[in-house]
């Protein structure tokens, strides 16, 4: 199997900027077949439901190939580190359910580019925590790690695929009494 390359890359210009703007979370195996060409993904064949969650502060990802000459094989780590704001009992109680499913999640990144993490094997929330701090300027909310392994780093999403199918249903962060 030949392996040929198909194009070189010059220095692009300096229009970019780091960091998360949201995160989309559907439940593992609802996004059915996919069409996807090119690294973009175009159609799900499932009907997913995407719970956003804003963020602020710093939520990365980074995904990391790994190659072994003598196995002949390659993967990628995706690895998703969130940071949000206020903690409060009903993320908690979300939180629960993130760490015992498998979900499929989408990173909107602040050039508004949509990337899938966990296409095929889904998502582990694999280390978090839940601080309220020590003094009155400190973090309070919650820190998560999620990781993915996958062959293929995470493909490009349409935007409408996920923001129209994203629940109007979100947590208040307001306390009610």
């Amino acid at each position: 199997m030949s392996c040929n390359l198909t194009t070189g890359r010059i220095v692009p210009c300096r229009n970019k900027s780091g960091g998360l703007k949201k995160v989309f979370f559907a439940d593992f195996e609802t996004l059915g077949a996919i069409t996807e060409s090119a690294g973009l993904i175009t159609a799900f064949g499932g009907t997913p439901d995407f719970f956003e969650y804003d963020l602020r502060g710093t939520s990365n990802l980074d995904s990391v190939v790994t190659s072994s000459v003598e196995n002949g094989t390659t993967f990628y780590t995706e690895t998703l580190t969130l940071q949000l704001q206020y903690y409060d009992r009903a993320t908690s109680e979300e939180i629960k359910l993130l760490a015992v499913g498998r979900p499929h999640i989408v990173v909107q990144d602040n050039d508004d580019n949509f990337l899938l993490v966990g296409q095929v094997n889904g998502a582990a929330l694999t280390t978090g925590n839940f601080t309220v701090g020590a003094n009155m300027g400190d973090f309070n909310g919650f820190n998560l790690t999620f990781e993915a392994l996958e062959k293929a780093p995470p493909s490009f999403v349409t935007a409408s695929l996920v923001t129209g199918a994203a629940s109007t249903t979100q947590i208040s962060t307001f306390p009610t009494s």
